[in-house]
């Protein structure tokens, strides 16, 4: 099978970055099933992982995590699909990825794609759903009954907060605030259902005092929870609870003491990698994300479309989501 990969943690401007191989096609055995990709999307741990995680021995690594397609084969042990069934996942950070023709997943971690969608319109999804739907229901436990609250996201117009803004609009009462710092992307937001948006280049707290909106019960931090940190620690309500998803170096939960502010971090692979007795809460997910897309309550996040699934392409939307501009999710489709 084609399958694009690495050897070395190289810069995304080498063309030995991401390679065109080929590779021999797994077998479906156990919960597994077999996957005939057709579409998938890039994340940030994509470019993170294929630069900074290195590659046992002389293997190739092949990474993604993002995918919608077909189940060609299911192991003895799948009783949830069945060969021709249409699906979509975000796949194992411990596995194969994505970026492949054919790909083994748990089928306790795969739902039903929606069938209103494309494959490339429902690839932009998975990964960031269940991010999203994580952190607000499992991670910050967000009521969809409490209509006093409000919510802050930062970084709200990428991939996860283009996703938890629609979550939260439609799924909740919460006040929405998101952070952007472009027309574009503000205009964005409020397309998806945020109530105000402030720009995350100035100080949040000025800004949330210049248009007057109330200290936020949740924050959820996208990216840049350093940078913002002090920020966070100084406009969430007491007894607030504060969630983040990305890589700071450090973080001190300490300044949040005072205002006994509970701390959450939201991780989409721990269910899969820990093999968890809730694993099977992800396919349980995916599959009502998939109602509420086919019944017009979500729609999906994709952003551009980078043509067909290979090496020169993938490199190209790596290069991209590296300059942190991206609005939306990119995808590829086809080999």
């Amino acid at each position: 099978m084609k399958a694009i990969g690495y050897k070395e943690n190289l810069p995304i401007e080498d063309v030995n970055s991401l390679q065109d191989i080929e590779l021999n096609t797994p077998k479906a055995t156990g919960k597994d099933v077999l996957v005939e990709i057709k579409a998938i999307s890039v994340n940030p741990a994509d470019y993170k992982v294929r630069a900074g995680m290195p590659v046992e021995g002389n293997d190739w690594k092949v990474i993604g995590w993002d995918a919608t397609g077909i189940v060609k084969e299911v192991g003895d042990d799948v009783s949830l699909f069945k060969v021709g069934d249409e699906v979509w996942y975000a796949g194992d950070f411990t596995r194969p990825g994505s970026y492949a023709q054919y790909q083994l997943v748990d089928e306790r971690i795969v739902g039903k794609k929606p069938s209103s969608l494309s494959y490339a319109e429902a690839a932009a999804l998975p990964l960031t759903t269940l991010t999203a739907w994580e952190m607000l229901f499992d991670r910050l436990q967000v009521t969809t009954d409490d209509a006093s609250k409000s919510i802050l996201v930062i970084g709200a117009a990428g991939g996860v907060g283009s996703i938890l803004v629609q979550l939260a609009k439609k799924l909740t009462k919460l006040n929405i605030i998101g952070t952007a710092s472009r027309e574009e992307t503000t205009a964005w937001l409020k397309e998806l259902g945020a109530d105000a948006v402030i720009n995350h280049r100035n100080k949040l707290s000025e800004e949330l005092e210049k248009y007057k909106l109330p200290a936020p019960d949740y924050v959820v931090s996208l990216n840049g929870t350093e940078q913002h940190a002090d920020e966070i620690v100084k406009l969430i309500k007491p007894q607030g609870r504060f969630g983040f998803i990305d890589d700071p170096k450090t973080f001190n939960v300490m300044p949040f003491k005072a205002k006994a502010v509970s701390t959450h971090i939201e991780f989409m692979f721990t269910r899969s990698m820990f093999r968890t007795e809730d694993m099977i809460e992800q396919h349980n997910i995916l599959n009502e994300v998939s109602s509420l897309i086919d019944n017009g309550t979500i729609k999906t996040t994709l952003g551009e479309n980078f043509g067909v699934i290979n090496a020169e392409n993938l490199r190209k939307a790596h290069a991209f989501l590296e300059t942190g501009k991206a609005k939306g999710k990119i995808v590829l489709e086809g080999f």
